[in-house]
């Protein structure tokens, strides 16, 4: 156990600093950790930084950007290995994607401490281990592993990939929402869905179908998508050949997203598969209630049904349909959900998650 007296010295090791959910929260924890007096150091494999962090910051990302793919694997890998070995960290918190099980092999046994902790911020696991699971128990059996929501740590427990799992929510620091929240923005009468739009898992597509069905057009009732992707085009051409050019908005990748969320009526999640799910607690932070597929992991563990927002069916978008309807047809409803929603979601704050992750590196 780490001496709780003196200054920890800790590695956070990340994708990049920006755009994703993992990105984000490694940010918030940077600035919590140099709060409570860590010494702290950050370590990123690709050059993008748009978030908030504090403490150092080592960006392979610019290591060799125009040499040949081999040349720059090795510089990089080097200059990450010098960098934790020299400092002799007490605890590396690794948030990445890591399906590569050399890589991770390595990792595990030549460079990384043996007080390295490995978040999992996604359902869909072979994200984060290999698919043999064998393989996996040789990186992790016994290797601390945390987990972004109660789910996801069942099913790495069910499937005895190690012997130290512990869920540990998303932070949010909800006092600097409320504040970024009140930014003016002119839109009304609209609700949103957010995503990346580089794949399939947040299926805007089926949404903007979904919407089509609804009453919400024949109300002017605009639906709002913040967020990029190359799939964004392929989304147009939907949303052109459904004549809704004036219905359905994007809006791209802003900066500060909050207001979008106090302003709309309410939020909708469609996705295949989520972690715990930024979105659902931001806009539960913005007094604005969710309508969310029960997919797996996160909504369920965020949303009461009736209380905070409204859970369906998963995957049957008919009954999304519905459940968009039911938003804006029972009043009495729909103000019981935005009463309750920004006090739904305390358990999720950065003091209260924030302490829980110092017991778990110390531990």
């Amino acid at each position: 156990m780490l001496n709780p007296n003196q200054r920890i010295k800790i590695a956070l090791v990340g994708d990049s600093l920006s755009k994703g959910g993992a990105e984000k929260v490694h940010g918030i924890l940077s600035v919590y950790f140099e709060k409570q007096g860590f010494e702290v150091h950050n370590c990123i494999l690709i050059d993008a930084v748009t978030y908030e962090y504090s403490g150092s910051l080592l960006n392979l990302g610019k290591i060799k950007p125009n040499s040949s793919s081999l040349i720059r694997k090795i510089y990089r890998f080097n200059a990450w290995r010098n960098w934790v070995l020299t400092n002799e960290y007490d605890c590396v918190i690794d948030f990445r994607m890591r399906p590569s099980f050399v890589l991770e092999f390595l990792l595990s046994r030549l460079i990384y401490p043996k007080n390295t902790i490995y978040y999992v911020l996604s359902g869909k696991l072979d994200f984060y281990f290999p698919k043999n699971a064998l393989l996996s128990k040789l990186i992790y059996k016994n290797r601390k592993i945390a987990t972004v929501s109660e789910a996801i740590k069942n099913s790495i427990v069910a499937k005895n990939l190690s012997n130290k799992v512990q869920n540990l929510f998303q932070p949010f620091d909800i006092k600097a929402i409320e504040y970024l929240k009140e930014a003016f923005i002119s839109e009304t009468n609209y609700i949103l869905a957010v995503g990346s739009m580089d794949n399939d898992v947040k299926q805007i597509d089926k949404l903007i179908l979904a919407y089509s069905e609804s009453n919400l057009p024949k109300q002017n009732i605009k639906l709002i998508v913040l967020g990029e992707g190359k799939n964004k085009r392929d989304y147009l051409k939907l949303v052109e050949n459904l004549n809704l050019s004036q219905k359905v908005v994007f809006k791209g990748i802003v900066q500060n997203p909050f207001p979008y969320y106090k302003n709309a009526l309410f939020y909708v999640l469609s996705s295949k598969n989520e972690g715990l799910s930024n979105a659902i607690v931001e806009s539960l932070a913005c007094a604005t209630p969710v309508v969310a597929f029960d997919c797996f992991s996160g909504p369920r563990e965020i949303i009461t049904n009736g209380h905070n927002g409204i859970l369906v069916e998963n995957q049957n978008f008919e009954k999304l349909t519905e459940a968009m309807n039911q938003m804006i047809s029972d009043n009495e409803l729909y103000q019981n959900l935005k009463k309750n929603a920004v006090g739904s979601i305390g358990k999720f704050s950065i003091d209260l998650i924030g302490k829980q992750w110092v017991e778990f590196i110390q531990s």
